[in-house]
């Protein structure tokens, strides 16, 4: 007698609760109730004949037997997705941090519209890492400091400049001529980035002391800080270039590569598509401008 096989809403419902660890997080992702959600994984463990799930008040976390379940139903999942997406593609999705998006592609995009009229791009504004397959991502700017999925095809885009900056009122206010005048600011920085000011010494061979006065969730919080005259704040060359041509933030001691590089990343089931090496294209085109445009400010003595 032939074994009863499990629904295929009862797995998606149960791979979901599995990967994001929650009934409710699973709900919303697949448009279903909780307890449509919980009706399914509880109907799959009675066929399997055993538990998947172990609930406690804060999360629901997958059993060892859960456990194999779930990432054998993932990969499956993304398989099918991407046979897809394949056969019957989108639009192309580009991923990438919310400042990236709003200080240097949004700039950029009416010119690529008017170069590219045939190509529909979509945007994830996310800088952390990515399943291409269930975020529906095409491709991905990403930090050389995060981990690429498993067979992304992952090309160099530039490498990070980073820059002091400030209003020009604070720099004429305090002086700013050396690198070592920092000793006298109020320094701004990111959370995401603790290290980065120490990074910046680093480079320039300066052994000093630094204690961040004001820390932001992003940066473009924190480039709001410093154009609001806040104190001096170590940012992405990239992200302030306008602001500096403009006179609305000044750069003090310049420009200097960083310890990170900008990379592109690309979904394999897209990356023969004709649209989505139009978009490399540009988007290197454009990184590599920029990266010169960062260099040209030049930099000065410790």
């Amino acid at each position: 007698m032939a074994r009863p096989k499990p629904s295929l809403n009862a797995l998606r419902a149960f791979e979901a609760t599995a990967r994001l660890r929650s009934m409710t997080a699973a709900s919303l992702e697949l448009s279903v109730t909780h307890g449509a959600i919980s009706r399914h994984i509880r109907s799959l463990e009675e066929l399997l004949g055993v538990p998947l799930l172990v609930r406690t008040s804060s999360s629901t976390d997958p059993t060892p037997e859960g456990r194999r379940l779930a990432e054998g139903l993932t990969a499956a999942f993304n398989l099918i997705d991407g046979s897809v997406e394949q056969i019957s593609p989108g639009p192309l999705t580009v991923s990438c941090s919310a400042t990236i998006m709003m200080y240097w592609l949004i700039p950029r995009l009416a010119a690529f519209h008017e170069s590219h009229k045939n190509i529909d791009l979509q945007f994830n504004m996310n800088y952390d890492q990515v399943d291409f397959i269930r975020d529906k991502v095409s491709i991905a700017i990403r930090s050389s400091t995060i981990a690429p999925p498993k067979d992304v095809v992952i090309k160099e885009l530039a490498r990070e400049w980073i820059s002091p900056v400030c209003a020009t009122s604070y720099a004429k206010a305090n002086r700013l001529q050396k690198a070592g005048d920092i000793a006298n600011c109020r320094l701004l920085g990111t959370r995401t980035r603790p290290e980065a000011w120490s990074d910046w010494l680093d480079e320039l061979g300066l052994r000093q002391d630094v204690r961040i006065q004001e820390s932001y969730e992003h940066f473009y919080l924190l480039i709001q800080a410093a154009l609001c005259g806040l104190g001096l704040a170590l940012v992405p060359t990239m992200f302030v270039l306008e602001e500096i041509n403009s006179g609305r933030l000044v750069a003090p001691f310049g420009s200097i590569p960083g310890k990170r590089t900008l990379m592109l990343w690309t979904a394999p089931h897209v990356a023969t598509r004709p649209e989505s090496r139009a978009v490399s294209h540009w988007l290197t085109r454009e990184m590599s401008a920029t990266a010169k445009m960062c260099a040209a400010l030049g930099s000065v003595d410790a």
